[in-house]
């Protein structure tokens, strides 16, 4: 019976992942391991950030400090991952790796139909309930407010403003909005 590929997690310096994904991918072509080691991926995970009323979409690692390798486990591939520079250990009791389990994988995102969407955006505000804010931008232009509650998925935040001498509950954009 043929030994089966199984998704392995590497643990790296952090900051050298894409480095050693690329030192592994390599290896792999100068030894000619590509029918024991399939693929060697740093998973990225796209993150909007809103500082300043300015809003930056970028690509963050999943899991800083790991790399996943879809491999065969035997001495060769064992060694070829475990002596790649920056690489400190499989994850695992001791030194023994333990594949990640299908449902591990399907969380990742990883050995689903393509198309299907795991993860929502990460949204990284520089604002909390509580924070002081002006408003930038609208009909409420210069107010300045406390956040009253903030809705990631619509991306608004909530203030109370004066209206007429009343506290009247406003609903403004993430952009609309610029910590004190």
């Amino acid at each position: 019976m043929a030994a089966e590929a199984h998704w392995y997690v590497a643990h790296t310096y952090s900051g050298y992942e894409n480095k050693v994904k690329v030192d592994i991918e390599k290896t792999i072509e100068n030894r000619g391991l590509q029918d024991q080691i399939f693929e060697v991926s740093v998973p990225m995970q796209a993150v909007t950030e809103i500082k300043n009323g300015v809003e930056k979409t970028s690509d963050k690692k999943m899991f800083p400090g790991y790399v996943l390798v879809n491999m065969i486990m035997n001495d060769d591939t064992w060694y070829v991952i475990r002596n790649t520079r920056g690489v400190t250990g499989f994850v695992g009791p001791g030194s023994k790796p333990v594949p990640l389990s299908p449902e591990e994988m399907v969380a990742l995102g990883f050995g689903v139909p393509e198309g299907t969407v795991l993860h929502e955006k990460k949204i990284v505000i520089d604002f909390a309930e509580g924070d002081t804010v002006r408003v930038i931008s609208g009909a409420w232009k210069d107010t300045v407010g406390v956040i009253t509650g903030i809705n990631e998925k619509k991306k608004t935040v909530s203030m109370n403003v004066e209206m007429f001498g009343r506290e009247t509950k406003v609903e403004l954009g993430f952009s609309d909005v610029r910590k004190l």
